[in-house]
């Protein structure tokens, strides 16, 4: 039976966290937080790493290709027959914005200056001193107005080249609308195609074209009546080109020289300065690439070897001991037109 009585409520004591507890709970929590974030500190530095190392990679790689298509392509005139030109007694001046210029300068598909000796004027005050300047000389592989190329465009340079056996003279080499074009294809009456007129001056500046401190490969472009500079690739620090030079006529270089202006060799009789530029048909390009921002603890002491210079002796870059890492690309060009207009049958 029931008694009635009601027991006693008991009290539970509650159980908390003592300030020892508390303060082991945040040391082990602070130690988890420091390690996630050295974790994610390293990771987020070996990122950079990557990104900075494959950006001066693919820089390098984009400035040997750049130049090596141009060069594959110099001397292309069309339809024009340039073999029949004779090479010009001085030298031509890239930075000439006259067509007689040009006209002269037609047989020299390429023309460069070693080291930067005797650069050419138009080269603008942030061209980095003593390195090499690598002209080319060619027109569009396609016709103006046709297949996606540009229209013809006043004051554009453009070659048209007769296939009209009665045309004279056989080409005309001008600007859009300060001469005629009046030569024509085979049948002698659809006038004939156009192409435009490129004279392309590689050399390294020592800024970006932004006005940071980069150096970048660029090159003057021919527009007509000026040429304009045009910023490339960042990041190159340093170009060498060793040009293959046809002695024989066989289309084969026999030799090379950094400097054709100044080569020679024992019992040659018409080593001039722009003969031996229309004997080139092959170019050995060296470009050294550098990251565009420095790489944090690197000490940067290799050196890096760029070729020959005219002497036939090593060119070394480094050790420049900064936090900058680099590489040498380098690239063998056959230069087609020239070297296929003497290949034997």
């Amino acid at each position: 039976m029931h008694s009635g009585k009601t027991k006693p409520f008991r009290y539970r004591r509650q159980a908390g966290v003592t300030l020892v507890e508390l303060m082991i709970s945040l040391t082990l929590g602070l130690i988890l937080l420091a390690a996630l974030l050295t974790v994610f500190s390293n990771s987020s530095a070996a990122r950079s790493e990557l990104e900075r190392t494959s950006r001066q990679i693919e820089n390098g790689r984009y400035a040997v290709q750049l130049m090596a298509d141009d060069l594959r392509v110099a001397g292309f005139y069309g339809e024009f027959t340039v073999g029949a030109v004779p090479g010009p007694a001085v030298l031509p001046d890239p930075c000439s914005t006259d067509p007689a210029d040009w006209n002269t300068a037609m047989p020299l598909h390429v023309q460069g200056y070693d080291a930067g000796a005797t650069a050419p004027a138009c080269l603008p005050i942030n061209a980095k001193p003593n390195s090499d300047v690598l002209v080319v000389r060619r027109t569009k592989t396609c016709v103006a107005g046709v297949a996606g190329c540009e229209a013809v465009a006043a004051g554009r340079p453009y070659l048209q080249a007769s296939l009209c056996n009665t045309d004279t003279p056989q080409h005309v080499l001008d600007v859009q609308g300060a001469a005629a074009f009046p030569l024509r294809q085979k049948d002698c009456a659809t006038p004939a195609a156009k192409r435009e007129y490129m004279v392309n001056v590689y050399y390294i500046s020592t800024d970006n074209g932004s006005g940071q401190n980069v150096p970048t490969l660029t090159r003057l472009e021919l527009t007509g009546p000026a040429l304009v500079q045009v910023p490339l690739v960042e990041g190159i620090e340093e170009i060498n080109v060793e040009y293959g030079i046809d002695t024989d006529g066989d289309g084969q270089p026999d030799a090379y020289s950094a400097d054709p202006t100044n080569f020679t060799f024992a019992g040659c009789t018409n080593c001039t300065p722009g003969n031996n530029w229309t004997n080139v048909v092959t170019a050995h390009l060296h470009v050294l690439a550098r990251s565009v921002s420095p790489s944090p603890g690197y000490n940067d002491t290799r050196t890096y070897r760029l070729g020959l210079n005219a002497g036939g002796v090593p060119i070394v870059f480094g050790p420049t001991n900064d936090r900058y890492r680099r590489n040498v690309y380098s690239a063998m060009v056959r230069i087609a037109n020239p070297a296929g207009r003497r290949d034997a049958p």
